[in-house]
């Protein structure tokens, strides 16, 4: 199958008129010979204008939301690496190079740039701890080969895309990028880059309690497809823990004095231990049905070609 190039430059935008001529003209000096993409999810400024005067290569995703539009972009676009970067000009374009360099040398399919943030405009406090447990629990749960899992600026190599299902619709995406690479135990790689706030005329699109909500849920949902047998065996656990709440206390006057005086009380507690033996029933077999699934996304991935070509050397910034 034909490549559109060695390396792709991916770039999400949403009313970035103002950012994303920078961007685009920064990557071309840096990455002279990558393809650059920005795709353009329903902006109704110049956007896809300045993109394109920029030298970008412009298309248009309609249904809004970033996982939609990061889900078209993989399903389209056919190259050896892939820099995915947000369109609000708050990364450094000279890192590309280095996590380009690092991604072909090691080869890792995912290289994460960990932000350092150059100011103190460049975190809200509210984004900052958000990101911090969001990533937290992530490490706990599926691993903790992943840091700063929200950065938007990363390197993917092919078989990263092309195994990838991208079935998030918003930001959580960047959440469903993570649990896939730990959940293959794909290598991966970080390295930091500068991180600064967004130009005078930029408004961030990301809020940070709808969406951190939305993240966290995500993670709930993905620990049952994912982690089943640790999901429903907590949830049996708990289950259980409140069964034996109510029913200890019958059981201990049952032994006392031979008599069950509050019967609708033993009855509950039964059918909650019973929902709780049926819960680590479900968890027992939706592992095995994990699993299968796991080995047909590892088997798309094998198909794919390990990340051995060398990406293009970059220019520098002026």
């Amino acid at each position: 199958m034909r490549k559109d190039s060695e390396v792709a430059v991916l770039i999400p935008c949403y009313n970035e008129g103002s950012t994303i001529g920078a961007v685009v003209a920064d990557f071309k000096r840096i990455l002279p010979h990558a393809t650059i993409f920005v795709y353009d999810n329903n902006s109704t400024d110049n956007t896809a204008d300045v993109a394109r005067n920029a030298g970008a290569t412009v298309r248009k995703e309609e249904r809004q939301g970033k996982g939609h539009v990061m889900r078209r972009m993989f399903r389209d676009v056919d190259a050896d690496f892939y820099v995915l970067v947000d369109g609000d000009d708050t990364y450094d374009a000279r890192v590309s190079s280095s996590m380009l360099t690092l991604a072909a040398g090691g080869p890792y399919d995912l290289v994460n740039c960990i932000r350092r943030e150059e100011d103190a405009t460049s975190y809200r406090s509210g984004h900052r701890f958000g990101n911090t447990l969001l990533t937290t629990i992530v490490r706990r749960m599926f691993g903790d080969g992943i840091k700063d899992m929200l950065s938007g600026y990363k390197v993917l190599s092919r078989r990263f895309v092309k195994s990838f299902p991208a079935l998030a619709d918003g930001f959580d995406i960047e959440t469903e990028i993570a649990v896939h690479a730990l959940s293959l135990q794909m290598p991966i790689a970080h390295l930091d880059g500068a991180y600064r706030g967004r130009p005078p005329g930029s408004q961030s699109k990301l809020r940070t309690y709808r969406d951190g909500f939305r993240i966290l849920w995500l993670i709930g949902t993905m620990a049952k497809h994912e982690r089943p047998m640790l999901f429903f065996c907590v949830l049996g656990g708990l289950l259980a823990g409140i069964s034996l709440a109510l029913g200890l206390p019958v059981v201990f006057h049952y032994v006392a004095t031979g008599r069950v005086p509050r019967f609708p009380t033993t009855v509950l507690a039964m059918g909650i231990m019973l929902l709780a033996f049926l819960s680590v029933t479900t968890g027992i077999i939706l592992d095995t049905v994990t699993r299968g699934r796991r080995e047909a996304k590892m088997l798309i991935y094998l198909q794919q070609d390990a990340p051995r070509v060398q990406p293009p050397t970059g220019g520098t910034l002026s």
